[in-house]
Formats: C-alpha cells, sequence, structure tokens
C-alpha cells in the first residue's frame, strides 16, 4: 500500500556501499526521492532505484547537501518529510512512531527519532555551536522530550512548514545546515525526540574513507561554520573557526596519520578560504 503520509528524502555521493541497505529498511510503499550530488558511476545507481522504485534526481555538478535535500523536498507531495542519510537505516515501526510524535506534539515543529551507531550504542546530541548556552544536561532521555537542535542524519517535519521558512539555507554546502534549520524550525514550534522511533547511522560510510574525501569533507566543514556562526551572531566567526583549525593541526594525529592529516589540513584550508568570502556557498 502506498504511503501518502511522508516521504524519505536522501541524498547521495559515491554512496553505493550503503545504499541498499538504507533502502531495504524503507517501509514499502513509501516514496523515496534520492538526489545524487555527481557520482563517479550513476548506472548502478539507477539500477537500484529502479529496483526499490525510487525517484532519482541526477545532479552533474556537487551543489551540496542542503541544496540537494530542497530539490528532493520540492518534489515530494506528502504530509511529511524525513530528510534520512544514505548511511542511515529505518528500525521496524519507525516512521510509524514518528508520525505518532507529530499527532501527539501538534505543535512541534520537527522531530529526530532516537539514533543509534552501528554497535547499537545511543548518540544523542545535547547543542550546537550556534548556540553553545543551550546545550542540553543530565541524563539521555528515555522518553519524548524537548531538543535544542536536530541531528541532521534523520530530520523529520511537516513539507508545509518546511518550505514556508525556505528549506535548508542554500548557501550552506555542507555541515552546519542541520543547526541553521534546527534554529529556523524552532522559531515555529518546540524540536521533539521521539524515544520510541528508532534509527541505526553508521556515520561517516556514506562516502568512500580516503584522504581526498576526508580532506573535501573538512574544508566545506570549516567554511559552513564561518558562514552559520556568523550567520547566527558569533562576534568573530572566522577568528573562531581559525583557532579550532590550528588546534586541530597540532594533534599528534595530523603527524602520524594520512588521512587525519589530509582532514586536519582540509579544515585549515576551509577556514582561511571562509576569511576573505564569508563561508558562503557559491563564493569561491
Amino acid at each position: 500500500m502506498l504511503n501518502t503520509t511522508v516521504t524519505i528524502v536522501t541524498v547521495c555521493h559515491n554512496s553505493m556501499a550503503v545504499l541498499p541497505a538504507m533502502l531495504k529498511s524503507v517501509p514499502a510503499g513509501t516514496p523515496v526521492i534520492m538526489v545524487d550530488n555527481a557520482s563517479s558511476d550513476t548506472s548502478a545507481l539507477q539500477k537500484l532505484a529502479d529496483e526499490h522504485g525510487v525517484e532519482l534526481l541526477l545532479n552533474t555538478d556537487n551543489i551540496g547537501f542542503g541544496p540537494a535535500c530542497n530539490q528532493g523536498a520540492a518534489k515530494a507531495q506528502t504530509e511529511f518529510l524525513l530528510f534520512l542519510n544514505p548511511d542511515a537505516e529505518l528500525q521496524p515501526d519507525a516512521l510509524d512512531a514518528l508520525i505518532a510524535a507529530a499527532e501527539k506534539h501538534k505543535d512541534a515543529s520537527g522531530f529526530n527519532p532516537r539514533i543509534l551507531d552501528g554497535k547499537g550504542r545511543q548518540s544523542f546530541r545535547r547543542g550546537s555551536k550556534l548556540r553553545p548556552k543551550e546545550r542540553l544536561k543530565g541524563p539521555v532521555p528515555t522518553s519524548d522530550t524537548e531538543l535544542s537542535v536536530l541531528v541532521g542524519s534523520a530530520i523529520f517535519c511537516r513539507r508545509a512548514l518546511f518550505e514556508r521558512i525556505g528549506g535548508f539555507d542554500p548557501a550552506i554546502f555542507m555541515y552546519h545546515e542541520d543547526d541553521d534549520l534546527s534554529l529556523r524550525l524552532r522559531e515555529h514550534g518546540p524540536l521533539i525526540y521521539c524515544h520510541d522511533a528508532q534509527v541505526v547511522h553508521l556515520s561517516g560510510h556514506g562516502s568512500p574513507r580516503v584522504p581526498a574525501v576526508a580532506a573535501f569533507k573538512a574544508y566545506h566543514s570549516a567554511r559552513s561554520r564561518v558562514y552559520a556562526l556568523g550567520k547566527h551572531g558569533h562576534p568573530s566567526p572566522g577568528l573562531n573557526t581559525l583557532l579550532a583549525a590550528a588546534f586541530r593541526l597540532m594533534g599528534l594525529d595530523t603527524l602520524f596519520i594520512k588521512r587525519k592529516r589530509s582532514k586536519n589540513m582540509g579544515y585549515m584550508r576551509g577556514a582561511l578560504s571562509a576569511l576573505k568570502d564569508g563561508g558562503r556557498n557559491g563564493s569561491e
């Protein structure tokens, strides 16, 4: 039976290693819109999409995570959206639990499920660099509770509200876009942690774990940090990020681990480039 309540939007880039498991976890009949950001080989991706009845959007360039999410959301027609990372897997009844939570908390603006890593350990985000004073304290909750920020690997929200606030900020290429979206959603209602909905997230496995990819991600992480901090009122976002980059470079892993060295140097390059243009996507 076709699920007319929620559409899953996922963004991928050379993510074939994890996409089959993610799609297999989606309940039958649930619309899935997959946006590919210029993967090196799309033939296998197209075959996978056809096998699962997925709508596939192919970008010839990597336009960034948030902008690609916006592309997918624009194609959806359901009441709710679930932005799900390609290296995440829905656990049984997760969608039903999220929908039930939305019915229970009608004033809420967005939801996170309970997120577990590959070993079953819970990952619970307590706050954001954009709002450091709002960090949650105390034990990890065992029931629905209000959050200060959402984790981007599995964001559930009403499509109408997502569209009303303009979706993900297209000026953010990748990283910190979930923080920014959370703060804008929060202006329209609380963010809720849904304990009964479970998602397993194999963090960092959505793309190849090689030095070049690590450097690319770190570069854009630093740029996005400068932009997002500035957007949300931090007095010195460039200096803050530059100091963080310098601290990373001083670590022993920079000397002895090639992937870490590439990552830390990429972060420094991103911080330096953002000093010139504010870290805005497309301004390089």
